[in-house]
């Protein structure tokens, strides 16, 4: 007999069941009823299973409409491309990306100035506090929500690319504006982290109980110095990040990533 108590045991043979493919991406499970004969448990028992695969981002409930197995249609990012001017693009990294995906890319804007954070501030080796250019962007990709992305960028920067204070897209993308104005970026440190959303991130991301945020955080620099922090919050359900370093001459685009 198992040791586990029984609404465990409930919730790993439905893990089970999804994982085998018993019931697909946007597959309803059983009733509530037909888990009950089927486990000889109480409904309470068989709600406390349930949950728990909610607060593991397996499933979703809703009033009325039961438990549904949650989709997972996952965006590979390639951070190692990702704003790199040296492959194709058209204009945003993002757009291009989406779209190159076969996806269909969307995103809102707000630019405003404001006060560096001790996090931003430690990277971009400026004071705590100091002014600087914040362009926050909220990205959808087919209008699921798949990303916000806060850029700061130092005030001594400014005057030497005052369209960064404008409101609303750079069409050429940020990256590329720049380095319009010979400020190339030449190196990026990247730092990668997760953890769970806060209420913000998790009513913009539209973000189900159990699911964490994947945080990018990338520091670009150019002749040596720190012009842009940028950190990304992603939906840890929906994407994927992959880097590609070093030769890579017998790799394709349809390898596994």
């Amino acid at each position: 007999m198992s040791k586990q108590p029984k609404y465990q045991q409930v919730a790993d043979a439905l893990r089970r069941d999804i994982d085998s493919g018993t019931y697909g991406p946007g597959a309803r499970l059983p009733s509530e009823s037909d888990l009950m004969a089927r486990f000889s448990a109480s409904r309470n028992t068989v709600r406390a299973g349930l949950n728990v695969l909610v607060s593991q981002g397996l499933v979703s409930s809703s009033q009325g409409l039961g438990y549904e197995v949650r989709k997972h249609e996952v965006f590979v990012l390639n951070a190692s491309r990702f704003e790199n001017l040296t492959f194709p693009q058209n204009g945003d990294s993002y757009v291009t990306d989406v779209t190159n995906a076969g996806r269909r890319p969307h995103q809102t804007f707000r630019v405003e100035m404001t006060n560096a954070p001790e996090y931003i501030a430690q990277r971009l080796k400026v004071e705590v506090g100091s002014r600087a250019v914040l362009r926050f962007c909220h990205r959808f990709v087919d209008d699921v929500p798949w990303s916000t992305q806060a850029t700061h960028y130092p005030d001594w920067l400014i005057e030497k690319a005052p369209r960064l204070t404008e409101p609303g897209d750079i069409a050429e993308g940020t990256t590329r504006y720049l380095a319009s104005l010979g400020i190339d970026q030449t190196g990026y440190a990247d730092e990668i982290a997760t953890r769970m959303p806060t209420p913000d991130e998790a009513r913009l991301l539209e973000i189900a109980a159990g699911v964490p945020v994947l945080l990018w955080t990338r520091t670009g620099y150019s002749d040596g110095r720190p012009v842009r922090c940028t950190v990304t919050t992603l939906r840890g359900d929906l994407n994927r990040m992959n880097y590609e370093i070093g030769d890579l001459p017998t790799r394709d685009e349809n390898d596994p990533q």
